[in-house]
Order: structure tokens, then C-alpha cells, then sequence
């Protein structure tokens, strides 16, 4: 499943690529991947014809386009965006959902002579990726882009329009601040998301505290998107294997120094995929021009069973768990003791 790094990396993308143009039309080709969205394909397409797309947004592994108000009477769009949006196009990759800007510049930089005017119809290209499951036809993006694609083989991920509430009182996250950073209001799904560890609004102190309390195994913690969003199985286990802590270590056992040192280490661990494009073990995960991260290559533990840790040379071991599988160190991450009755 895509992570904080790989959705921000789409985040990215769409906020280059998409941002300021207006749904021209809507095509839904499979039903299920709009099955959010309250009233159907039918209600989803008449809430976004005619909107212009905002600053693209993320929390955890949500990510959102805010809905400027419909195009005039005229069928031009509206002049200038409106201050706060009501609703949102909100997007969730699941285990393969990719969203794939088509026409853009390769550069994706703004081209002051695009008009703002809806076109007639351009011509088909006759382009269809074998798993497009919905398409946006964009027309005024200052990149050029034509169609924003939602591609999605296992079929997890959804797409809706929802409306946006009050949050947690903080601005929602983005990476870097001020690409809708700055956003009062939540998709309603995402509302009881927490935020992230990239969040430059998280309260550090508050989280170790939280995470302290619970009576869990480290690891579930950080995989509780209520608790801290955006991390998944690779990189809680990166994290950990860095803060040399073993992802079964209850939480109310452990130092607030060393929680601190597992949340640190799962930040850093997440910037440093950002800056190569995020993790990619097959085509399920690429970014919005269809291009693969190269994570993988520096990944010490997870999916490296049997081969030696890059500290101390001892085999990484595989652990079950949660019907997945927990990589570590057994020298480095020693396993902690069985909790006495």
C-alpha cells in the first residue's frame, strides 16, 4: 500500500500538474471505485463538472483536491477561486491506485496563455490503461494537462466528493507548507485522521505522551492512522530497525526517550524516500507521470530476510504479523520478554 511518502510524492504532482483546472467531464468505468460517494457515479460526476481544482492537500494517506464553486451560468468558470471551498475531490491509492496526469508539460510549468474558457471536446486519443477505473477530463490546467486517470488493478482504492468540516482545529497537512497547508477544513472521512510525522504542525511532545499510554506493541502503534497517519509496514519497520527498538516492545513500557527516538526515526526514514520518489516493488506504486520511486534500494530490513544486517552482519528475520510479515534485527532489536501474568 502506498505510504505518506509515495502519496505525498502524487500530492506533489497533482498540485504541479492539475491544480486550477476544471473538470470538463467525468467518465466512471467500474462503479466500485467511486463506492464512497454518496448517490453514485451519476451524482459523483454532476459534483465535479464545471468545478475548478484546488491546491492539492494530504493527511496520512489521504489526499485531496478542494472544489471551487461551479462553473457560472455561462459555462465559464468563475474568475477567481473561492476563499473556502465546501467540498473536496478526495482520493485514497488503497493497495495499487495511482492517479495519472495525461497532456501535461513534461516541465509541468504554468503556461500564462492557457485559457480559462471550457473548449469544445478535443479529439480522443484512443489512450486507455487496462485497469483506468475513472477519468477526469481537465480543460484550463496552466500545465496543459487533459485527463486526470484513476488507474487501480486490485480495486482498494476509491475516489468521492465529500464535504469538508472542521478537523482538529489545525491545519491539515502538506508537504512543503503552504500547498494548501493552510486548508481550516477536513474531508469528512478524514477528520478523525491524525496527523503525520512530516506534519510541521504536530504536537511531538503530545504524540510521545499518546503513544505512552497505550497498552500495544509499538509497532501497532505507529500502524494506527488514529494515532499518527502515514506509516505503513515498510517504513515503521525502517524506523524501528534504525531507533534499534523491536517492533513487538509495548508501548507502556518503553522511555519517552525512546519513543521519541522511533518517531524521529520514522520521519527521517520517510524523508529520505521522498527525495527518491518513494518506494517501488512493482508497477502498483509510480507518480503522477507514470515513473517508479527507487526507495527499495535503500530499504536495511523490510523484505531483506536472511540477508545481513547492514550494522552488526547478523540474518534479518521475517515475524508474522497481523496477517503480514515484521522484519528486524535479531541482534540489533532484540525481542523483549513474555509479560509476566
Amino acid at each position: 500500500m502506498p505510504e505518506l511518502p509515495e502519496v505525498e510524492t502524487v500530492r506533489d504532482g497533482l498540485d504541479r500538474l492539475v491544480v486550477g483546472a476544471t473538470v470538463r467531464d467525468v467518465e466512471v468505468f467500474r462503479e466500485y471505485s467511486v463506492r464512497r460517494h454518496d448517490g453514485g457515479p451519476g451524482s459523483f460526476r454532476d459534483q465535479l463538472v464545471g468545478r475548478r481544482l484546488g491546491a492539492a492537500v494530504r493527511r496520512g494517506k489521504f489526499l485531496w483536491l478542494p472544489l471551487d464553486d461551479p462553473a457560472r451560468p455561462d459555462g465559464a468558470p468563475r474568475a477567481e477561486p473561492v476563499e473556502t471551498p465546501a467540498a473536496a475531490l478526495l482520493a485514497h491509492l488503497g493497495m495499487s491506485g495511482q492517479l495519472l496526469v495525461r497532456g501535461a508539460a513534461a516541465s509541468g510549468a504554468q503556461d500564462p496563455a492557457a485559457t480559462a474558457v471550457l473548449p469544445a471536446d478535443p479529439e480522443p486519443d484512443g489512450w486507455q490503461h487496462p485497469h483506468l477505473r475513472v477519468r477526469l477530463h481537465l480543460t484550463g490546467a496552466p500545465s496543459g494537462a487533459r485527463y486526470l486517470d484513476f488507474v487501480d488493478q486490485r480495486t482498494f482504492g476509491h475516489l468521492s466528493v465529500q464535504d469538508l468540516v472542521p478537523g482538529d482545529g489545525e491545519p491539515a497537512s502538506s508537504i512543503p507548507a503552504g500547498h494548501g497547508s493552510d486548508l481550516p477544513l477536513l474531508p469528512q472521512p478524514v477528520a478523525h485522521i491524525a496527523r503525520d510525522l512530516l506534519d510541521p504542525n504536530l504536537d511531538l511532545d503530545g504524540l510521545v505522551r499518546r503513544v505512552r499510554r497505550r497498552r500495544t506493541q509499538v509497532k501497532r502503534a505507529l500502524l494506527d492512522q488514529t494515532v499518527v497517519s502515514g506509516v505503513g509496514n515498510i517504513y515503521a519497520d525502517e524506523a524501528l530497525w534504525r531507533a534499534k527498538v523491536h517492533w513487538a516492545r509495548p508501548t507502556d513500557k518503553l522511555r519517552a526517550a525512546d519513543v521519541r527516538r522511533v518517531l524521529d526515526s520514522a520521519a527521517e526514514v520517510m524523508r529520505e524516500a521522498l527525495v527518491q520518489g518513494g518506494t517501488s516493488f512493482d508497477e502498483l506504486y509510480v507518480n503522477v507521470n507514470g515513473e517508479s520511486g527507487y526507495f527499495d534500494r535503500s530499504l536495511a530490513v523490510y523484505g531483506q530476510e536472511n540477508e545481513a544486517c547492514r550494522r552488526c552482519g547478523a540474518l534479518v528475520r521475517r515475524d508474522a504479523f497481523m496477517n503480514r510479515s515484521s522484519f528486524s534485527c535479531p541482534v540489533c532489536q532484540p525481542a523483549p520478554r513474555p509479560r509476566t501474568p
